[in-house]
């Protein structure tokens, strides 16, 4: 926890939760009705595993500081309802900005700020948006949004809400207000869920529903990525440039021990077309040092397709290119080099392990190398040679061809 001083004086307790690599953009989470308890914690350390540097302030402070409820019971539910009705709004909108300003100047965040608030916080988080200056701003289920759309032509900043269509606490007559309000604004875009209830994403809870909380959780990740990072999450980056160094071992420097340095001890290589590479340190210097790095044709190249990143893996798709003027015992063992080129689509899939990778499952299509090598009869089976890599490249080049060749022998 750490302390912020309030604009009108005092001091409210935040809930920090900060990224594994250090360092990303911030969010001000804004509470339920039921205080900074386990559910607010829980969600600031998912976006924190994210990239995010996240700041969740205790906006129950002037009533009761400290306070964490549940929605378990109904004493419980009177006393939220009572802290809420209790709570001096402006005030509360305040001290989010205030938190907003304490993240911006924090260590671990880039600068830009985005707000995300849920129930009692998706109507501050509105609220941020139309009185503050965040970078961006969410709202999940905000009650009383309604009550509070003379502010919308103050909004100049992109503002995302999330509404639940069988909302008690935003009754359809909200909804539509809400609607006809915003749905001009080309920086509001509005999200309804059918068939959901308050508190869909409020995992546990009593109208909790996985794949629309899902799908609200990943609209809001690409929102805040977008406005906030310009595309990417601090901690995605963070692996692909460990890829891209682990690659410039392979294939730049040509070095063993700086490759495995970036690997844990256990990690393994599968190539899985022949069944080559190693698990462990040892297997792996064995097949670096004398299969694989030196085995590799001074003319390699590769041309990148694609690359998709997730929490913990990314995903490489290339051309790999080569002539084969030397033995390649980690693709070809037992061919003899026939100096003829090669291009071949290959796929990666990368796992990480905190800062190194794990294990790489390495992909290529066997039959088009061998094709290109004249080892395979490409005329009378059905596979292809160069054409692979032409259309992976290109995929405008004619599709199917090898059906046809099939239907004009067939006459």
């Amino acid at each position: 926890m750490v302390t912020i001083k309030a604009s009108d004086g005092g001091e409210f307790q935040s809930y920090l939760a900060l990224p594994p690599a250090g360092r990303g953009p911030g969010i001000v989470l804004m509470q339920e009705i039921f205080g900074v308890n386990k559910v607010m914690r829980d969600i600031a350390d998912w976006y924190a595993a994210r990239g995010f540097a996240v700041i969740c302030p205790d906006l129950f402070w002037r009533q009761e500081p400290g306070i964490q409820l549940t929605d378990r019971t109904d004493e419980e539910w009177q006393r939220a309802f009572a802290l809420y009705q209790g709570l001096d709004e402006a005030k509360a909108v305040d001290d989010a900005a205030q938190s907003m300003a304490f993240l911006r100047a924090h260590p671990a965040c880039t600068g830009k700020v985005g707000g995300v608030g849920f129930c009692l916080g998706g109507k501050l988080a509105y609220l941020l948006a139309t009185r503050h200056d965040p970078d961006a701003s969410v709202g999940y289920y905000g009650v009383g949004i309604e009550s509070a759309l003379d502010e919308a032509a103050n909004i100049d900043l992109p503002v995302m809400l999330h509404i639940a269509a069988k909302d008690q606490f935003c009754p359809p007559e909200a909804q539509a207000q809400i609607h006809a309000a915003l749905d001009g604004n080309s920086l509001v875009t509005v999200h309804d869920y059918p068939g959901q209830d308050h508190a869909f994403a409020r995992s546990g809870g009593a109208h909790y529903d996985a794949a629309a909380a899902e799908l609200a959780n990943l609209r809001t990740v690409d929102f805040f990525l977008h406005h906030l990072t310009g595309g990417i999450a601090p901690s995605r980056q963070r692996l692909s440039d460990l890829w891209d160094e682990h690659m410039k071992y392979e294939f730049e420097t040509r070095n063993t021990e700086d490759t495995l340095s970036t690997m844990v001890e256990d990690a393994y290589v599968n190539h899985i077309p022949v069944l080559t590479g190693g698990v462990g340190h040892d297997e792996l210097r064995e097949f670096y040092s004398k299969r694989f790095i030196p085995q590799m044709p001074p003319d390699t190249e590769v041309a990148p397709i694609s690359r998709t990143i997730g929490d913990d893996r990314v995903v490489d798709e290339m051309v790999f290119k080569f002539t084969h003027t030397i033995e390649m015992d980690w693709m070809l063992p037992g061919i003899a080099p026939t100096g003829k080129r090669v291009e071949v689509p290959l796929v990666v899939v990368i796992h990480f392990r905190g800062d190194k990778l794990a294990h790489e499952h390495i992909y290529w299509d066997q039959a088009s190398v061998l094709v290109q090598l004249g080892l395979l009869d490409g005329e009378t089976l059905p596979v292809a040679g160069i054409e692979s890599a032409e259309k992976a490249l290109d995929p405008r080049r004619q599709s199917n061809e090898l059906i046809a060749r099939a239907d004009r022998r067939k006459q």
